[in-house]
């Protein structure tokens, strides 16, 4: 199974990762973002604004989830924002024919809250807050298209790791 945390920059999804992995048995945590980063010197000369545009970086995410978990067993937590409704569409297509289980979870908040988290950290304020405006346009269908909302703006991250693995508790 991949349990897929998407929503905007500084949500908790990564914060939120950490603590589920405590809370799933035989699990770890995957970041597709790192298959962004081997790509960005082997694709220098394809520049984009964000390598979730390189067409293999989608395939390279399903292609690395899918041997993470058969060669370790084990589930994979994948903290990644993805706000493009078609790349998220081919990567969870991709990892279902794979023979994987995908439950898509959205970490949401109020605004004024990711706001303030934002500018209350020192990681990466500005590209934070420019993608504010992508999140809220895509908002509304992720919301629709996830298997489960978490509220992070009322809850720390293991509040809401533990609402995650008990949803997951449910469906099995």
């Amino acid at each position: 199974m991949i349990v897929w945390l998407n929503g905007t920059f500084g949500c908790g999804k990564t914060t939120t990762a950490a603590e589920l992995r405590c809370l799933i048995p035989s699990s770890r945590v995957f970041d597709p973002e790192t298959v962004g980063y081997m790509l960005r010197p082997n694709l220098a000369d394809h520049p984009v604004t964000d390598f979730q545009d390189w067409p293999p970086w989608r395939r390279l995410v399903v292609g690395t989830a899918t041997e993470l978990a058969r060669f370790t067993g084990q589930h994979l937590i994948a903290p990644q924002t993805v706000l493009d409704r078609g790349y998220l569409d081919q990567i969870f297509a991709g990892l279902v024919h794979a023979g994987l289980t995908v439950f898509h979870v959205v970490l949401d908040a109020d605004d004024d809250i990711l706001r303030q988290r934002i500018l209350g950290s020192a990681e990466a304020q500005q590209w934070r807050l420019a993608h504010l405006p992508a999140y809220q346009q895509s908002r509304s269908w992720l919301i629709r298209r996830a298997d489960l909302v978490v509220d992070t703006g009322n809850r720390s991250p293991a509040e809401a790791a533990g609402q995650i693995a008990n949803a997951l508790g449910r469906r099995t």
